[in-house]
């Protein structure tokens, strides 16, 4: 296949950044891939742990769901995507309940026998009336599940994990929580949920290997380098960090993991919340049950904590305010100013944005690309879905 023009600079060799390359080398374009880090996959990194063999979720556990076939198909052809149905419990004063919160978390924590109409009205009558529209996730979850329920599985887990009081976080984070009346307990509710069956660095690297991409680990990138020669950059870092923090720093959350090994099994479920403020992580994961198809005698576990990212430490969750960020808004002008170089990614775009999602505007940042390239159009410096 022939190369057309001056290579493409893609900086950052995790799901998005692989997705762009690859879309863009089956087109015919030649690829520079570089990663400050010395193995591909980003935050969805997975490695087998050499005293159990157990694969695990090195920056936390992820679990692929989508409802979308044109990225489910793109990542299919990368790997074999095992069926798995997502577990989740919630650790509350020593007691278990399950999460999303259905008809027997609502029994066993209020000590009724509900039906689901009883258990609906009941919750209803707990939901405080407000005279406007939910303005921060504190609000939100009050008006819509009310204090018992909010205090017990929410608000101390939020503090926890954004570093700052509830009222401060957007209304649409406790917006992406679901409340169920019946039984069901699946986390995801998608067409396709699944788990890479050799791992997430494996199915990158299947995207990363092709003829027309060179991957290079290990290699910092710094927009005042002098990189030459490159047509475009897509650039899957931090929206703050391409300007070397010219305005400030912008908020993120970084992640601390505590890894521990027990013989058999260490709970029931692949995940744990632990949403009381006393306890100072804010989850366990047992890796080998994001792989129920393999079968070990003993387990690996991580603890998760959550702080403030600072200067030497990695990013992990943009922290959007309930009251918006100006500084924000001068670094997305400061993007949008930009000729040849657009963002992509959760820390490109400052947004949390799931798998398949960030894989989404990846294939559409890229066919943009090769679709403005060809009318001699700009491209956009921020792509949504």
């Amino acid at each position: 296949m022939a190369l057309e023009g001056p290579a493409v600079l893609v900086v950052g060799a995790g799901i998005s950044g692989a997705t762009i390359a690859r879309v863009l080398a089956e087109a015919g374009h030649e690829v520079l891939v570089v990663d400050s880090a010395t193995h591909v996959g980003g935050h969805c990194h997975t490695e087998r742990d050499p005293e159990t063999g157990i694969m695990r979720h090195v920056h936390g556990p992820h679990i692929f769901h989508s409802d979308d076939e044109h990225v489910w198909h793109f990542v299919s052809r990368f790997a074999i995507f095992e069926p798995f149905e997502f577990a989740v419990d919630a650790d509350v004063g020593g007691r278990l309940f399950h999460l999303p919160i259905n008809l027997d978390t609502l029994r066993a924590f209020f000590g009724k026998d509900f039906t689901s109409a009883q258990a609906e009205a009941y919750v209803g009558e707990r939901a405080i009336k407000l005279d406007h529209a939910p303005r921060n996730f504190e609000e939100q979850a009050l008006s819509s599940i009310g204090p018992e329920l909010y205090e017990a599985f929410f608000k101390g887990y939020t503090q926890k994990q954004w570093g700052r009081a509830p009222a401060d976080i957007p209304a649409a984070v406790f917006r992406r929580l679901q409340l169920r009346f019946n039984e069901d307990r699946t986390y995801f509710h998608h067409a396709r949920v699944g788990m890479p069956r050799e791992g997430y660095t494996a199915m990158v690297g299947h995207m990363l290997d092709h003829p027309g991409i060179r991957v290079e680990l290990g290699t910092p990138y710094r927009s005042d380098q002098d990189v030459g020669g490159f047509s475009h950059v897509f650039y899957t870092g931090p929206l703050d960090g391409y300007f070397d923090y010219q305005f400030g720093r912008l908020p993120y959350r970084s992640l601390r993991f505590e890894n521990f090994r027990v013989d058999g099994d260490f709970q029931q479920t692949a995940t744990v919340n632990y949403p009381d403020l006393d306890v100072p992580y804010t989850r366990i994961t047992e890796h080998k049950k994001f792989a129920p198809w393999e079968h070990f005698e003993r387990s690996i576990c991580s603890r998760e904590y959550s702080f403030e990212c600072g200067a030497k430490d990695t990013p992990y969750y943009p922290v959007n305010l309930a009251s918006g960020s100006s500084l924000l808004d001068r670094y997305r002008q400061a993007a949008t100013d930009l000729e040849g170089v657009s963002f992509v990614g959760r820390l490109g775009t400052f947004r949390y944005l799931d798998m398949d999602v960030a894989i989404g505007e990846a294939l559409k940042a890229s066919r943009s690309f090769l679709e403005r390239r060809n009318a001699n159009e700009k491209v956009p410096a921020f792509f949504h879905a």
